[in-house]
């Protein structure tokens, strides 16, 4: 398994939704820290998992390599962390405490919609690696493209500092910036933001997205 880098006082970058190696490729030289890769089948950005473990586990292994699930099974989850080329676990739909608490050995990543302060309260239940905050779109699971609410992921890094915090939903290079030193989270997780069109990372993008986020952390 490769460990999320550890280097102090640097925002990690998260590019996610990569369906294809080239783009996975390019988010590397370009700096990227992990890539994700969807599981889930309802998104417009999913990958076969089983089908492309093998070139995911020809990539260099100084990245973590994300697999993100929405409500999986058990056996469904278990499958995936199982495959070559997968690093770390993130559930991104209604998954439990309990549910997750069985992939706590190897580390996971939990997202959580940031609809209200309510809705965060169970952050700390999860005993995840690090929570991944996502703007709130009913009916969504992420990926929509829209603007978390900056004012609550700030005060929820505030409220929790020993939590991880990955921030995501609507970021762009050209708001990443603002949106870092606003949230002061431990990293930025992005998707649509740095593509062109149906889905294809841009490749210039990806270098604006990341240079932003260092020049701001």
């Amino acid at each position: 398994m490769n460990p999320i880098p550890m280097t102090p006082n640097r925002v990690r970058v998260k590019i996610c939704g990569i369906a294809h190696p080239k783009d996975a490729e390019d988010a590397i030289e370009a700096g990227a820290d992990a890539l994700g890769f969807n599981g889930f089948p309802g998104s417009k950005r999913f990958l076969d998992l089983p089908s492309a473990s093998g070139w995911m586990a020809q990539l260099p292994p100084f990245v973590t390599r994300v697999a993100v699930l929405v409500n999986p099974t058990v056996a469904e989850a278990e499958a995936v962390q199982a495959l070559p080329g997968v690093d770390r676990l993130q559930f991104h739909g209604d998954e439990t405490p309990e549910f997750c608490a069985r992939f706590l050995q190897r580390g996971f990543l939990k997202a959580l919609a940031a609809r209200d302060r309510a809705a965060l309260l169970a952050a700390s239940r999860y005993g995840a690696s690090a929570i991944l905050l996502d703007a709130f779109v009913p009916g969504a699971y992420g990926g929509t493209g829209c603007l978390i609410d900056l004012d609550l992921a700030a005060a929820f890094v505030r409220e929790n500092p020993g939590l991880r915090v990955i921030l995501s939903g609507g970021l762009t290079p050209e708001n990443v910036a603002a949106a870092v030193r606003a949230v002061r989270p431990h990293a930025v997780d992005v998707a649509s933001g740095v593509e062109s069109h149906s889905c294809k990372k841009d490749k210039m993008r990806m270098r604006d997205f990341i240079a932003a986020v260092r020049d701001a952390g």
